[in-house]
């Protein structure tokens, strides 16, 4: 069962390469690859959390709030990017017995509805690993458009 302290891993500085789809409907559309730093920082005693993207090569940053609902034992993920302004829909979820954690949600791209996924996966006091998944067939079938590598700068974890 999650709890309010789940992200605690998160905190701090990282860096991040990114493998992302340039069509994040059709996974032979080719991968774009980038770097971004992150800073993450925890609110309400552990059961929130901020994180910020810097994307200096994009010209764009990103952010997501997660909020963690204690009465359902699950958290809520919510995204914004610089480039629209808007908070995206949430992605909700918990993490495993296994540490790794799974959301889903419902949104739009490219004037389709998509199911999205998110996995936090690799979780450890120096990596981490983020993956997005859309599916528009009602989860059948699944296509990875982007993910996330983390690592501490320093390789060292936040003391």
């Amino acid at each position: 069962m999650s709890t309010a302290h789940d992200f605690d891993f998160f905190h701090g500085e990282w860096d991040v390469h990114h493998r992302r789809l340039t069509d994040f409907l059709d996974a032979g559309s080719g991968w774009e690859e980038f770097s971004a730093t992150s800073r993450c920082w925890s609110l309400f005693d552990g059961a929130a959390n901020v994180d910020e993207l810097d994307v200096p090569s994009q010209g764009w940053k990103g952010l997501t709030l997660r909020l963690f609902d204690p009465a359902a034992g699950a958290w809520s993920l919510n995204w914004s990017s610089s480039r629209s302004g808007r908070l995206f829909p949430p992605v909700i979820g918990r993490f495993g017995p296994d540490g790794r954690g799974e959301f889903h949600g419902d949104d739009t791209h490219d004037g389709k509805d998509v199911r999205v996924r998110f996995v936090w996966s690799g979780i450890s006091a120096t990596t981490a690993r983020w993956e997005q998944a859309f599916s528009v067939d009602g989860e059948r079938t699944w296509v990875t458009n982007w993910v996330m590598e983390f690592t501490r700068p320093s390789g060292t974890p936040v003391a």
